[in-house]
């Protein structure tokens, strides 16, 4: 599926956009090889002496004088904490909301595929703060309430929303309480915290045993590469909306130069810390993310 692919169907739920997007990547979703004990049964199985006997089916023992265990798949192999970047910087472009429409989309598709492989998800809105946590469960029910959360958020892209990634990852560690793969869309222009405090927070992540996958989201032609054609622009921040007049040829080059290096500082940093690293561009189709996940979930296995 490209890019515009939502652009081109507005009337699609989130939930049937997700499923087209994944049915269009892959086919046959794999199928659990562990066995847990969860809450769906799986099937009987003929009991063994010296096996524990806390699985012993006593029901099947009354009607048929046999022992029986019940053996279940697991329903959790992975527990998956999709956070995502809902500050007022991620609604640019403002007339597509580009950065943002691609990563709802993106972690929609993800939620989806995640609870498809009976992997257990949840999401994480945030900006300045933390704005929705939900539990990371398994069932459709949960799964339909994380995309009507997404859906909701997708229509409340009011201005003025400030970012602080590196204090909402440090809650995120702490909120966290069982090893899990936390997947972060975000642009990481973090208003008022300097890189080293972004880095804390990561470290903060892998401290606590949690796996990282880190989709850093932009318009790559115009905020890598400051693409603007030679004529004066007003250029508008959204999140302080500060307004700052020029002409883009008078930056251009040192901007693409101080961005070059946070790039490559936040690449670097991230490599370091053992945490998966995409450069995801908001203007490109939907696959890099979902074989990004799936490469780092055949790491975990």
């Amino acid at each position: 599926m490209a890019a515009n692919f939502a652009e081109n169907t507005p009337a699609l739920s989130l939930e049937i956009r997700a499923r087209q997007l994944v049915e269009g990547f892959i086919t046959g979703l794999h199928k659990s090889p562990y066995h847990g004990f969860s809450v769906e049964f799986a099937e009987h199985r003929l009991y063994n002496e010296g096996q524990s006997t806390r699985h012993i089916d006593w029901k099947v023992f009354a009607r048929t004088d046999r022992l029986y265990t019940k053996q279940y798949e697991e329903e959790t192999n992975l527990r998956c904490l999709i956070a995502l970047d809902s500050s007022s910087s991620m609604f640019y472009p403002r007339p597509t909301l580009a950065k943002f429409r691609f990563s709802v989309y993106a972690a929609s598709a993800l939620a989806y595929l995640l609870q498809q492989q009976r992997d257990a998800v949840g999401l994480c809105l945030f900006s300045d703060k933390i704005e929705e946590y939900t539990p990371i469960k398994s069932s459709s029910s949960h799964l339909q309430k994380l995309f009507n959360l997404l859906e909701l958020r997708l229509g409340q892209t009011e201005g003025g929303k400030q970012t602080r990634v590196a204090q909402v990852l440090h809650e995120v560690a702490e909120k966290t309480h069982k090893r899990s793969l936390v997947i972060l869309f975000s642009d990481m222009f973090d208003g008022g915290e300097d890189t080293a405090e972004l880095f804390k927070a990561l470290q903060h992540l892998k401290h606590n045993k949690h796996e990282v996958l880190l989709f850093h989201v932009s318009d790559h032609p115009t905020e890598l590469s400051f693409d603007f054609d030679e004529r004066p622009y007003e250029f508008i921040d959204l999140e302080t909306h500060e307004r700052l007049r020029l002409q883009p040829g008078e930056i251009r080059e040192r901007y693409e130069q101080q961005l070059a290096a946070f790039h490559r500082e936040l690449e670097m940093k991230c490599h370091q810390l053992k945490v998966d690293f995409i450069s995801a561009n908001a203007q490109t189709p939907y696959q890099q993310v979902l074989q990004a996940y799936l490469i780092k979930r055949s790491k975990m296995r």
